[in-house]
């Protein structure tokens, strides 16, 4: 569990990913050393880590939502080959340990029917396969979960957040092969140093900080704050599939997106037209969430609700 310092450093990392302990420090009101200190420590104890993203909203790319149904010995092989690849976020067991989702973001449409139409019809022990197009998204993404357990004032957030927060500045840079390389080192740590990012992309220093600044500034690159739900005292995690009205749905997905429960909602296509993830404290609470808040959206024809058993992948780098 995160004391108050703790949850104050990850808010302040939510702000600005790449902000020098010595900012954070000076807003907080406490030393660099402790702000250095605690983060390492989160790190190791909680698998607390900043991450850097590609915002593939922003850049066009279509990421897909697939639901794989195995063999009850082949749903946790399936879902570790799926965590280890770079096209995935988000690889997760429910359904008691048969059903496989997982996020996928591929570069181009032959990359997505190479995986959807070959590789997982191959696979024998995947006895059935779903993939929904997430075609909206109403919450998540650059907007993170953070931020519906805000810690720290406004004023402390605006001292933290970099000169390009809010809306994207200018048009999305193409990307190179030095840019996946580089995108590929922040999305295992996105607080790795100026010489870490040269090493890995040949860059001169000089050229890394301005391309990821560039990057950032026209809303391609974001960082956020990853941080297990267990480490905020919220154990219940469970995935959600609505059906809900046409002309209803806007309505239904933005009233989930204000949830503080919620921290990712989508418009997608299949047999139902809303995503939503969930994260409760207990089970009890996840009842009370589900017989109350969701109940009172009237729009809503069908709910399906899948617990979590365990996440293999989140985003960027593997879990421990």
């Amino acid at each position: 569990m995160l004391d108050e310092l703790d949850r104050q450093i990850v808010h302040a990392l939510e702000a600005d990913g790449r902000a020098a302990f010595s900012r954070i420090a000076q807003v907080l009101g406490v030393s660099d050393q402790t702000v250095a200190r605690r983060y390492r420590r989160l790190r190791a104890e909680e698998s607390v880590r900043v991450v850097g993203h590609l915002d593939t909203w922003r850049l066009g790319a279509v990421s897909w939502y697939l639901r794989l149904q195995c063999t009850p010995d082949a749903a946790q092989s399936v879902a570790g080959a799926l965590a280890r690849r770079p096209d995935t976020a988000w690889v997760r067991l429910s359904s008691g340990g048969t059903e496989v989702s997982c996020v996928t973001r591929a570069r181009s449409q032959a990359d997505t029917d190479a995986l959807l139409l070959d590789k997982l019809h191959r696979t024998p022990r995947i006895v059935g396969v779903s993939a929904h197009a997430l075609i909206h998204l109403y919450y998540g993404g650059t907007e993170s979960f953070l931020r519906k357990v805000q810690v720290l004032a406004d004023d402390q957030i605006a001292a933290l957040a970099p000169p390009w927060a809010g809306e994207p500045n200018g048009e999305v840079p193409e990307l190179g092969p030095g840019d996946r390389t580089l995108l590929a080192a922040l999305s295992r740590d996105g607080r790795a140093g100026l010489p870490e990012l040269a090493t890995a992309t040949g860059w001169s220093e000089t050229r890394v900080r301005r391309r990821v600044t560039e990057l950032r500034r026209s809303g391609a690159l974001f960082f956020e704050v990853d941080v297990p739900g267990s480490a905020l005292g919220l154990e219940m995690s469970a995935m959600m599939w609505l059906s809900v009205a046409p002309h209803a749905m806007v309505r239904a997905a933005e009233t989930l997106a204000g949830h503080p429960e919620v921290p990712f909602v989508a418009a997608t296509t299949g047999s139902t037209n809303i995503v939503a993830s969930v994260i409760c404290r207990d089970v009890g609470a996840l009842y009370e969430y589900l017989t109350n808040r969701v109940a009172a959206i009237p729009a809503i024809h069908h709910i399906e609700t899948n617990p979590i058993v365990r996440t293999l992948k989140r985003e960027g780098a593997l879990l421990p």
